[in-house]
């Protein structure tokens, strides 16, 4: 019988991974060495794992450098159009083999390494995530950085560079505790410090009304030292930038004002102003209005308009003594997205540019910004919006307050007119909310700023002009868009999944990977046995695998032959993670009940953060480590079924978990999740979907079948009616025997005996207060997981229903919404054409 192969001999036979060609890895050794020998020369002559990491990274960013100045180049000749994707968050995670798979590198590192003794994937395994966002938003922010760069557009992504990005999870004794990640702690190889691009951002002051224009006079200054990050297109030689700020005093911090003996009091406070790149806030739709996040919301914008100011006005056809002065035509040149309202602020410090420093009338500044913004609504909570009170704002931020009271009083004046003596109307309309604080509505800001609003799934965006935003809809009806938020199938599936990116190749060729509409295609092969038994065996394959992960690093024992049931996004109760216990509480109670029954056996798995603040989050995740304390130790129960919260959820770990899924848990209350991005990832990998009626799990229904989706639970219809008749959880615990039982065992410590009344507080918001209505989806729920069961025991008629997923998830390439975003509201035409890359004549 023939060896099996080694992961290494196995990895090579993957031709996605690029051709490892002799000159190739001949070159990368001896680039590699050379990178080793500075390493070391500095003071060592050992070498560790991180050593040979840096080596490698560095290797790679070779690579990169030469396309990187080329592409700026090619803009700064061309000319073209840009587009400026503003976001307060990034969630990149690692950037080593997503830049191999995009140069198409990754066989002959793996090669290379190889030949020198190395495991490439222990080398990977160095690399800490970039994790300066909290989930959706910050990942689809990273997403679209890559289909931006794969389609050949003049792309900038612009953020913060926090030196703490999303705290690391530990769970002990069942309770999440934070840990600060200290992300930087070994340098990181892919950022490049830009110092000649240092920019000053003033905060505090006064507005002094003069002869000669408006001026905002003795602020404080804090410096804006940019970071950048090259992007990569897929194959193509496109590299963008990502440009990070970082905060820095000015050399005169504090000194300027000497006071006798406060030297070193004055340089210790230099800390206050960097403070501001510190941390990430850790919140999930949610709004926290501390003056800290004020200032990075403000400190980004004032940072970045300054530099699309400036490179509008140096770069006409390469000549350099031509300086654009004219901004009238900013519209034509530069697009600017503000994701979410974090970035809202972009409206007022424009309109201060053109209209102080430039000295253009209102009207035409107002023009100018309105033709240059657009806005991205990504949530419908309303504890979400940003409202900041006029205080905060008067203080830090008096010039922007002045012209944000302009801008609604010509705004309040337009809508006067069209709906004369409608006061009801001025009021719900007003960017400024009265009440024991007045705050300013950032999203009725960002609407009113804007040529184009977009939600981020239809479902979504129809909510948001039916009802959010119905007034301002009303008006302007032709700014409001759809743009359903996709995935970049090279990072979540090349790069996470080459065994099935590999088994979908041999059947339709590689192209699918830059148009992922290719995958219709194998609805050629949903009868095809040998197609259905490669499928099976890739997911059968990456469930070993994982399983092997979670021994190895958690000393947990799974059966991977079980059906891997998982739920990983943040915790939330409008994700309803608690609506997944109720379910594994009901499972636990009938095989216990029933244990000589064949019962399907499952291997259940929630992971995801809660924000350290948010109690009733911290709390759910106690519950689930409970009931899996219970459930896993049960004799009784056996392999039939397990209960695991995975740790510290993140992009690394999504990476590893989602191709080794079965079924994915899609489960939010109709109406409450914008949009979602992970069921698409799941749909990608070969999961199935169970899931509501909600954001884009609606279009998955749509394009794949709903008879090949588990879609259960009220519609948005349903939700509103049971609003208006009042919801009632009491009813249903009353009504439903099962759902009563597993209650009850919650509330009397049958999962926390040594603390009986523990969840007392999630009971009683489930029974007498849950927005988001957990029992009235329960016994749909369950219903639905037992044809989930059911189907599981039948492995082909499983593997057909994902092939048809699979086959139906071109749709939800961020490739295919980037083209949106790019014809229907920037105004930029996308490409597929490769540009010459640094080793060609140009």
């Amino acid at each position: 019988m023939a060896k099996p192969l080694t992961d290494q001999e196995k990895r090579k036979q993957i031709s996605v991974r690029g051709l490892a060609g002799v000159e190739n890895v001949a070159d990368l050794k001896t680039n590699f060495n050379r990178h080793l020998h500075f390493t070391l020369v500095k003071d060592r002559n050992v070498a560790t794992k991180r050593d040979y990491y840096f080596a490698l990274a560095n290797t790679v960013r070779d690579y990169l450098v030469g396309r990187w100045i080329r592409t700026q180049q090619h803009y700064y000749e061309k000319d073209p159009k840009r587009v400026y994707y503003l976001s307060l968050e990034f969630y990149m995670g690692r950037t080593l083999q997503n830049t191999m798979v995009n140069l198409a590198l990754e066989n002959a590192c793996d090669e290379a390494t190889y030949q020198l003794g190395l495991d490439m994937e222990e080398l990977q395994d160095i690399e800490e995530d970039a994790g300066l966002g909290n989930g959706g938003l910050g990942r689809l922010a990273a997403c679209f950085l890559d289909s931006m760069a794969s389609l050949g557009l003049a792309a900038y992504g612009y953020g913060i560079r926090y030196e703490f990005g999303i705290f690391n999870q530990k769970i002990v004794k069942g309770w999440q505790v934070e840990e600060a990640d200290d992300w930087l702690r070994y340098g990181n190889p892919w950022e490049k410090a830009r110092p000649e691009y240092m920019r000053p951002v003033h905060f505090y002051g006064q507005v002094e009304y003069t002869a000669d224009g408006v001026k905002w006079v003795d602020t404080q200054v804090v410096l804006a030292l940019p970071y950048d990050t090259p992007i990569p297109g897929y194959r193509n030689n496109v590299v963008n930038t990502m440009r990070l700020w970082s905060a820095k005093a000015p050399c005169d911090f504090n000194l300027k004002d000497f006071n006798v003996g406060g030297y070193i009091q004055a340089v210790l406070d230099r800390n206050l102003a960097e403070n501001i790149s510190r941390v990430l806030y850790p919140n999930d739709n949610f709004f926290e209005g501390k003056e800290l996040r004020l200032k990075q919301e403000y400190f980004v914008v004032a940072a970045t308009l300054q530099d699309i100011i400036r490179r509008f006005k140096a770069s006409k056809f390469g000549s350099t003594e031509f300086v654009r002065l004219d901004l009238s035509t900013l519209p034509d040149k530069v697009a600017i997205q503000l994701n979410d309202t974090h970035p809202a602020l972009a409206i007022p410090e424009l309109m201060r540019i053109l209209v102080d420093m430039e000295k253009l009338s209102w009207e035409k500044a107002w023009d100018i910004v309105v033709r240059t913004c657009a806005y991205t609504n990504h949530t419908v909570l309303p504890e979400a919006l940003e409202r900041w009170p006029i205080d905060l704002f008067k203080n830090l931020l008096p010039r922007h307050l002045d012209i944000i009271y302009e801008i609604n009083r010509r705004h309040l004046e337009r809508i006067t007119k069209l709906y004369p003596g409608d006061s009801d109307r001025l009021r719900r309309m007003s960017l400024i909310e009265e009440g024991d604080v007045k705050k300013i509505n950032m999203a009725h800001l960002c609407i009113v700023g804007s040529h184009a609003i977009n939600g981020v799934a239809r479902i979504h965006s129809e909510i948001i002009q039916n009802t959010v935003f119905k007034d301002f809809h009303d008006v302007d009806p032709q700014k409001f868009q759809n743009k359903t938020n996709g995935i970049t199938p090279r990072r979540w599936l090349v790069m996470c999944n080459p065994g099935l990116a590999e088994v979908i190749a041999e059947r339709i060729g590689e192209d699918y990977i830059r148009d992922l509409d290719q995958l219709k295609q194998l609805l050629d092969f949903v009868d095809d046995d040998a197609f259905i038994h490669d499928v099976a065996k890739v997911k059968q394959e990456n469930k070993i695998k994982f399983a092997a992960h979670l021994e190895e690093h958690y000393k947990l024992k799974i059966n991977p032959n079980s059906m891997f049931d998982v739920q990983v996004k943040r915790i939330h109760e409008y994700k309803r993670q608690l609506l997944n216990c109720l379910h594994i509480i009901t499972l636990y109670n009938r095989i216990k009940k029933e244990h000589n029954k064949s019962w399907t056996p499952r291997t259940i798995m929630i992971g995801g953060k809660a924000a350290p603040g948010y109690h009733t989050a911290k709390m759910i995740i106690k519950l689930i480590t409970s009931i899996g304390d219970i459930v896993n130790n049960d004799p009784v129960v056996g392999d039939s079924l397990k209960v695991i919260f995975l740790e510290n959820y993140r992009v690394t770990l999504a990476e590893k978990v989602i191709p080794a899924s079965d079924l994915s848990e899609q489960i939010s209350t109709a109406g409450t999740e914008a949009s979602g991005t992970g069921n698409m990832k799941f749909m990608l990998n070969g999961a199935l979907t169970i899931g509501t009626m909600d954001g884009a799990n609606v279009e998955m229904a749509e394009e794949a079948g709903e008879e090949n989706l588990f879609i259960f639970g009220m519609r948005v219809k349903d939700v509103e009616a049971l609003d208006k008749k009042g919801y009632d959880g009491v009813s249903y615990y009353n009504r439903i025997p099962e759902l009563k039982q597993a209650m009850d065992q919650i509330s009397r410590g049958f999962f926390s005996p040594s603390q009986p009344d523990l969840f007392k507080d999630l009971v009683n918001m489930l029974m007498h207060h849950d927005r988001f209505k957990v029992f009235a989806d329960y016994e749909d729920y369950i219903k639905c997981q037992e044809k989930v069961s059911a189907l599981y025991k039948n492995p082909k008629e499983w593997t057909k229903k994902v092939i048809h997923n699979i086959a139906n998830c071109g749709k939800f390439s961020s490739d295919r919404t980037i083209s949106q975003y790019a014809r229907e509201i920037w105004g930029m035409e996308p490409s597929l054409e490769k540009i010459a890359a640094p080793d060609d004549p140009r």
